[in-house]
C-alpha cells in the first residue's frame, strides 16, 4: 500500500516516481493499493476528469487507487501555509479510506508513505502500531528543511514542531528510504539508523528515453536551426529552483544571436519569470507549456544544453527529478550545485555536465557560453551522460532491488515499541 498526495497521472516529480513504482510492483504480480490525492501538479489546478469529484476508486495500470479530495492553493499564490493546508486536508480526508482498512481482518504486508508531504506518514505509522505491519518512509526531498532554508517557513513554534514530527517519523519507521547518498546522510542525522536506511535512486526509462538526432521534429517545429545552441530548462518553476537567475543569464547573453533559452513547464513562479523576460525585452527567451509524454524524447533531444537550477539553501536537500531523463537522453547539462551535493558529484565525477556555484549569474552565463562554443565537449559529455544512465539509472534494476528489500522486510518480525529510537 502506498500513501502519497502526489501520484499518477502526474508526469513530474514525486507523483511520477511514486506512480511508476506502484505500477511496476503491480506488473510484477503484487496486489498494490494507493491512497492518493487528486492530480494537480505542477499546474496547481486539479486535472480535468477529477475536478468536482469526491472520494472515489479507480484502477490505473494494475494499481487500485483510492482518490481523496483535498484543498489546492490557487496558481500563483502557493505559500507555505497554503501547502500545509493542502497536505493536512489530504491526511484528514484520507480517514475515509483508513477507517475500513483498520477494521477489516486482513492487513497489508507493508505500507509506503511518501514524503513530501511529511504528513503522509501520520496514518501509516498509526496503522503500523495498531496492526503490527512494517512501514517505509520514502523521502523524495526534505520539505521542512528546504522550506526553512528558503525563507518559506520561520524557525518559530511551527517550524520546531514540524522538525520534531519529521524526526519522530524518521526514527520510528521500519525503514527510511531516500534517493541520494547526501540525503541518506541527512536521514542518519535525523535519527534513521544505518541498518534501517535504504538508498533508492530515482530512475530513468532508459528504454524509452534515448538519444535522438539533434535536428528532430521538436527542434524544427520551433524554428531552431543547426547554428542555434538551445539552452533548455524543463521542469517545475517554483521557489526552490530560484529560476530568476535564468532570466538574468539570458539578459547577459542577449548579444549572442546563436543562443536560445527555452523554459518548458509550469509552476507558481512562471508568471513572474515571463513578466520579467517581457519587461527586459528578451527575444532570446521562449516559454512553452508542459509537453505530452510522447514528445519527451524529442524535446530533450532538441536541447543542446540543459539547465538544472537550484537555490543554494536547498541544494543538498533535494535531487532534481529532471536529471534522470536528461542523462538518459544523452545530453549535457549545466547545474547550480555546490561540491559535496549529490548533483555536483554525479555531473563532475562522470564528466556529463558542468557545475557552478548556486545563485552566481556570471558563472552560469560563462559556463553556458563556453559549452555553447565547444560542440566536441557537448558531444563527449552526452556520451558519458547516456553511459551513466544505462549503468546506474535503469528502472528495472533499481526497482528489483527495492522489491527484494521489501520482501525481506515483510519476512522480519515487526519492531517492538522499545526499539523505536535511533539505531546505529
Amino acid at each position: 500500500m502506498f500513501v502519497s498526495l502526489n501520484f499518477s497521472p502526474e508526469l513530474t516529480a514525486t507523483g511520477k516516481y511514486t506512480g511508476e513504482m506502484a505500477e511496476w510492483l503491480a506488473a510484477r504480480g503484487h496486489d498494490v493499493d494507493a491512497i492518493a490525492g487528486m492530480p494537480h501538479y505542477p499546474e496547481w489546478v486539479v486535472a480535468p476528469g477529477y475536478r468536482g469529484r469526491g472520494w472515489h476508486e479507480e484502477r490505473l495500470r494494475g494499481v487500485r487507487i483510492l482518490r481523496t479530495p483535498h484543498f489546492v492553493p490557487r496558481p500563483g499564490r502557493v505559500s507555505a501555509m497554503g501547502r500545509v493546508l493542502m497536505e493536512c486536508s489530504f491526511t484528514l480526508a484520507s480517514l475515509r479510506w483508513w477507517m475500513p482498512i483498520l477494521l477489516r481482518r486482513s492487513r497489508y504486508d507493508v505500507v509506503i508513505a511518501v514524503c513530501p508531504p511529511m504528513q503522509d506518514a501520520v496514518l501509516p505509522w498509526m496503522y503500523s502500531v495498531l496492526r503490527r505491519v512494517p512501514w517505509v518512509f520514502h523521502i523524495q526531498d526534505f520539505q521542512v528543511d528546504a522550506a526553512v532554508r528558503l525563507g518559506m517557513l520561520r524557525i518559530g513554534a511551527l517550524g520546531r514542531l514540524l522538525f520534531a514530527v519529521e524526526n519522530f517519523f524518521v526514527a520510528r519507521a521500519s525503514r527510511v528510504s531516500t534517493i541520494t547518498p547526501p540525503m541518506r546522510e541527512r536521514v542518519l542525522q535525523k535519527g534513521g539508523g544505518a541498518a534501517r536506511s535504504w538508498l533508492v535512486p530515482n530512475w530513468a526509462d532508459v528504454a524509452s528515453v534515448r538519444p535522438t538526432a539533434r535536428d528532430n521534429a521538436f527542434r524544427r517545429a520551433h524554428g531552431w536551426s543547426d547554428a542555434h545552441t538551445v539552452v533548455m530548462y524543463a521542469g517545475g518553476m517554483g521557489a526552490k529552483q530560484g529560476l530568476s537567475i535564468v532570466v538574468d543569464v539570458a539578459e547577459r547573453l542577449r548579444s549572442r544571436d546563436d543562443i536560445r533559452f527555452v523554459m518548458v513547464g509550469t509552476g507558481a513562479d512562471r508568471p513572474h519569470l515571463e513578466e520579467a523576460a517581457r519587461q527586459r525585452g528578451l527575444t532570446n527567451m521562449l516559454f512553452l507549456p508542459v509537453q505530452p509524454l510522447e514528445r519527451l524524447g524529442d524535446m530533450l533531444g532538441a536541447g543542446d544544453i540543459h539547465l538544472i537550477v537550484q537555490r543554494a539553501e536547498a541544494a543538498d536537500l533535494v535531487m532534481p527529478s529532471k536529471l534522470t531523463n536528461i542523462l538518459a537522453a544523452g545530453r549535457p547539462c549545466v547545474a547550480t550545485a555546490e561540491p559535496g551535493t549529490g548533483l555536483h558529484e554525479v555531473l563532475t565525477t562522470n564528466e556529463c555536465g558542468l557545475a557552478v556555484a548556486p545563485e552566481q549569474s556570471d558563472a552560469l552565463a560563462a559556463a553556458i557560453a563556453a559549452l555553447s562554443d565547444d560542440a566536441g565537449t557537448r558531444q563527449r559529455m552526452g556520451v558519458h551522460a547516456r553511459q551513466y544512465a544505462e549503468e546506474n539509472l535503469d528502472r528495472d534494476a533499481i526497482l528489483k532491488r527495492m522489491e527484494l528489500s521489501l520482501e525481506q522486510l515483510c519476512e522480519q518480525p515487526p519492531r517492538q515499541p522499545a526499539d523505536a529510537g535511533v539505531s546505529s
